[in-house]
């Protein structure tokens, strides 16, 4: 199996590699990750991850900057169907718009606002910063194995905004945070998560297992 680590300079690289190295031990698949943003390799690529560290905006532009790189995530995970994992920003990016900084047209691949967060409790700082158990909203086989509720597994949290998805069905977790916020969402053969599997210890690496083995 050929992953595709996309590099824009905008992600959290070198954990998410090993991370994604783990997993495919834990998933029993061989294979090799591919760090870059190479228009062929990505398209020789059997999954494709997209991470993102910083805001939206900024993240946009640098994904615009690669030339060809919009183009073949496009035609690989849209038209043919790659299974595609979206971290953090990455995840962000999969809206239509996303409202920091000012609004900002996204890849439009789950319809849906990135927004503030606005926890109710004015004790909670933001950006959410920290560790948060899950709550399941969908089914999804990259959920397959994780455990749920007070007494399930923790993702590791870093955010100000979330994705907040037009359609009921593609949010498939939440993590409370003075209100629900969007820890997963999914559609098709594209899922994200705003959390990061790659700093969540056993959640992130069976999450990710998930995901190497997901056939759609």
């Amino acid at each position: 199996m050929k992953i595709a680590l996309i590099d824009y300079g905008a992600g959290n690289l070198h954990s998410a590699g090993k991370a994604l190295e783990r997993a495919m031990i834990e998933a029993g698949v061989s294979g090799h990750i591919v760090l870059g943003a190479n228009p062929d390799d990505i398209a020789e690529a059997d999954r494709i991850v997209l991470p993102g560290d910083g805001a939206y905006r900024d993240c946009r532009e640098n994904l615009s900057l690669v030339d060809g790189l919009e183009e073949v995530l496009t035609e690989q995970v849209r038209v043919k169907g790659r299974p595609f994992l979206g971290i953090c920003v990455g995840m962000q990016l999969l809206s239509d718009i996303g409202e920091e900084r000012g609004e900002t047209q996204g890849l439009g691949w789950i319809p849906g606002r990135v927004v503030a967060l606005d926890p109710k409790a004015r004790y909670l700082k933001v950006p959410h910063m920290g560790w948060n158990t899950l709550e399941r909203r969908g089914e999804h086989p990259v959920l397959d194995g994780l455990t749920f509720g007070e007494g399930g597994l923790h993702a590791y949290f870093l955010h100000s905004y979330h994705l907040l998805p037009t359609y009921a069905a593609d949010l498939l977790a939440t993590a409370d945070y003075g209100g629900p916020v969007s820890a997963i969402v999914g559609r098709d053969t594209v899922i994200g998560t705003q959390f990061h599997p790659e700093k969540s210890q056993a959640l992130g690496i069976k999450l990710l297992a998930n995901f190497v083995k997901w056939s759609p």
